[in-house]
């Protein structure tokens, strides 16, 4: 992996985590946190959406919407869990 992928694959985790951090109302975690909870987001949602069927494409927008369906997941989970 080059600078440059890396590069990229970091400013796609901090916007999918920022966009995340929007949607889920109440739960950001600044912007090293929203990078980390983007890149986890998209781990998540690379596992979990191929198996559940769904596909959005190719391009740096359909991997931004990809890691921030991951990152939402992984919020609405730590807020169950702060809940409970």
């Amino acid at each position: 992996m080059g600078v440059e992928s890396l590069l990229v694959f970091i400013i796609i985790g901090a916007i999918a985590g920022w966009l995340a951090g929007l949607i889920v109302s109440g739960f950001g975690f600044g912007l090293i946190g929203n990078i980390i909870v983007g890149i986890v987001g998209a781990f998540i949602a690379g596992w979990l959406l191929p198996r559940i069927g769904f596909s959005i494409g190719g391009g740096i927008v359909a991997s931004i919407i990809h890691a921030t369906i991951g990152a939402i997941i992984l919020l609405v989970l730590v807020k169950v869990l702060k809940r409970a």
